[in-house]
C-alpha cells in the first residue's frame, strides 16, 4: 500500500484495514511456522504496510499536517556533482620509491 493511498482513508478505514492486515499476518506466521508459506517476502510487505497505516493514524489524530506529494517537476531539480577530489600529499616513503623505479628505468 502506498502512502497516499493511506492519506485518503479515514482514520476508521485505517483502523479496519491495520485489523486485516494484522490477520493476515497472524496466519503467515502459522504458515512459515508449519512449512507452507510460499512467498516469504509477504511476511515483511504486510508487517511494513501495518506500520505504515499506523504512521498516518497517528499523524491524523494529532492533526499534523500531511506531507505534499512529490512535486511533478522532479525531473527538473538540479542534480548534485561530486566535488573534485584534492591532490593526495606523498608521503616520503611513496617517492622515495618513485626515485628508484626511475633510477632503474634510466640504465
Amino acid at each position: 500500500m502506498k502512502p497516499s493511498d493511506a492519506r485518503a482513508m479515514t482514520v476508521d478505514q485505517i483502523d479496519d484495514e491495520v485489523l486485516k492486515l494484522k490477520k493476515e499476518q497472524f496466519n503467515l506466521r502459522f504458515q512459515r511456522a508449519t512449512g507452507q508459506l510460499e512467498n516469504t517476502s509477504r511476511v515483511r510487505v504486510v508487517r511494513r504496510d501495518i506500520a505504515r497505516l499506523k504512521t498516518v493514524a497517528r499523524q491524523k489524530r494529532a492533526g499534523v499536517p500531511m506531507p505534499a506529494a512529490p512535486a511533478a517537476d522532479a525531473a527538473a531539480k538540479p542534480k548534485r556533482t561530486r566535488l573534485a577530489k584534492a591532490p593526495v600529499k606523498q608521503t616520503k616513503a611513496k617517492s622515495k620509491s618513485k626515485a628508484k623505479s626511475k633510477a632503474k628505468a634510466k640504465r
